[in-house]
């Protein structure tokens, strides 16, 4: 029998979750010996109401369950808004249409013209694969100049492992990067058939065992706002806010600015990006010239 993908990643999704879970966390005796941790099949369909054996074929990736169900499991599980998000994601009937090979995601004139008047605010528009579409001078004065990656490469999450100057950037590399693959697994779930995406999966498994040990961790977690800390090579140490936008034409889209609190170091560090960054263009004009 030809299993549903989707539902077999649920399946793992669910095992990693429960591996998290003490059976002390959920009312239960934990027991002088398990052979696994977190909670055993039979202790999550004992707080879901369920049989052993209905739990069972969920995980394993036969069964597809019902959204009252999944709502218990997810309680079962102490699962947070994001994880919920992704389980219902996974789980739904009605799916969205998967990019083909040929989708490709593009930042119009109007949002690329915001990009460039945010001229105190690193700012760049990240695509559904972590795929940097968009971004500002600012930006490419804080990371690089992404117009030199090929646009294939041209890909967050990928530059955080093939680019040396990316683990030099961020003195919380690993915190970073595992959120960065959590954010790609959560968009997973929405386009099961991405084709990109898979082979964008495959390339840095094989590539990195670090890669590979975190995505196979399950994590997911959405979009939203936190703080950096960078230690850049002209500027020095940076802590930066950053947030998300979601772009009104793409819902796919969003859009990272970065930005610092007034009167901080941080802050007097972006102004003096914006100076040497404004040099530098002027010395490429004028050698071009």
């Amino acid at each position: 029998m030809n299993r549903d993908p989707h539902l077999n990643e649920l399946g793992e999704f669910l095992k990693a979750r429960r591996a998290e879970v003490s059976p002390s966390e959920v009312g239960l005796r934990g027991g002088q010996r398990r052979r696994v941790s977190g909670l055993r099949r039979e202790e999550v369909a004992l707080l879901a109401s369920i049989s052993t054996e209905y739990y069972t074929r969920i995980e394993q990736g036969r069964l597809q369950a019902s959204a009252p169900l999944l709502n218990e499991i997810a309680q079962s599980l102490r699962l947070n808004d994001d994880q919920r998000t992704y389980l219902f994601d996974l789980a739904a009937k009605e799916r969205v249409r998967p990019p083909t090979s040929g989708d490709r995601q593009q930042v119009d004139t109007q949002l690329q013209r915001m990009l460039d008047d945010l001229t105190a605010s690193p700012a760049f528009v990240i695509g559904r694969r972590t795929d940097i579409l968009g971004w500002n001078q600012l930006a490419a004065a804080l990371w690089a100049d992404f117009g030199r990656y090929p646009e294939q490469e041209r890909v967050f999450v990928r530059l955080l492992f093939t680019e040396p100057w990316m683990r030099e950037l961020y003195a919380d590399w690993e915190e970073v990067t595992r959120l960065a693959i959590a954010q790609l697994r959560m968009e997973s779930a929405r386009y099961p058939g991405d084709q990109r995406l898979t082979a964008l999966v495959e390339e840095l498994s094989a590539r990195d065992t670090q890669f590979r040990e975190w995505w196979t961790a399950h994590d997911v977690a959405m979009r939203g706002k936190g703080v950096k800390k960078l230690r850049h090579p002209v500027v020095g140490e940076l802590t930066l806010d950053w947030n998300t936008l979601t772009c009104g034409t793409d819902p796919d889209q969003h859009i990272i600015v970065w930005n610092a609190e007034p009167g901080s170091p941080s802050h007097d560090g972006l102004r003096l990006l914006t100076s040497w960054a404004a040099d530098q263009k002027r010395t490429a004009s004028g050698t071009v010239a």
